[in-house]
Parts: C-alpha cells; structure tokens; sequence
C-alpha cells in the first residue's frame, strides 16, 4: 500500500491495475453497458456461491457455515462491485461520499424524518 493512501483508495487502484492487464492480457472489448452486464452476472454468480455457503436449502440438512469460504465470496463481490464503480467513473471517494448521503438519507428514513414515504415505522409494535 502507498503511504498516505487509504484502504479503499488502495482497493480501487488495485483493481483499476487487475482490470488494466486482464483486458490487454485477454484483449477483452466491450462498452460501459456490456461491462456493467458482465459484472452484474458475475456478482449474481458470487451471491449464488455465497448462499451455497450458508445453509439456505432448507431440503438439506444444515453443515457448519465455513466462515473462511463466506469471506472469500465476499471478497470475489467486492473484486465485482469495485471493478463496476471504477468503469461507471467513481473512485474510492466518490463512492464514499455517496455512501455517506445515502447512509444519512436511509438513518432518515428509519427515523421517519425523510422526504420519502413508506419508511416510518409504527409505533404500536
């Protein structure tokens, strides 16, 4: 990691470089669109492997979650999510400063305090 770089900063350099070399190694083509479209597959095809891991066929009797194998989906998710944030133009602070608003609007709407209805929660639970 480069001194003075944050994690995510790092994260997203990292993957901008992986993209960079898988791209001319495998000379893949394909607009902004296409990509998207592979990526979001590819994360659907994690999510899939992610569920294998955590019991979900209630037909089947249930194993002890590997918690080891659970990570690493998540980290093939994030390889994803990043690499689809890097080509729709946000960086490592872009997405955070995103994150924050959206964060703030969700705390919002939890507290009924937001603009947009559907959110409140009753008082009589």
């Amino acid at each position: 990691m480069v001194e003075g770089m944050d994690k995510l900063e790092h994260i997203f350099e990292l993957q901008a470089a992986f993209d960079e070399e898988l791209v001319r190694q495998r000379q893949l083509e394909g607009d902004i669109e296409t990509w998207i479209q592979r990526e979001v597959l590819a994360i659907i095809s994690e999510l899939g492997e992610l569920l294998s891991e955590v019991n979900f066929k209630w037909w089947k009797n249930p194993q002890p979650v590997n918690m080891a194998a659970v990570q690493e989906e998540l980290v093939d998710i994030l390889h994803f999510f990043v690499s689809m944030c890097l080509k729709a133009g946000f960086d490592a602070e872009d997405i955070y400063q995103a994150y924050l608003h959206k964060n703030g609007e969700n705390i919002r709407r939890q507290q009924g305090l937001s603009d947009k209805t559907g959110y409140e929660v009753a008082k009589n639970r």
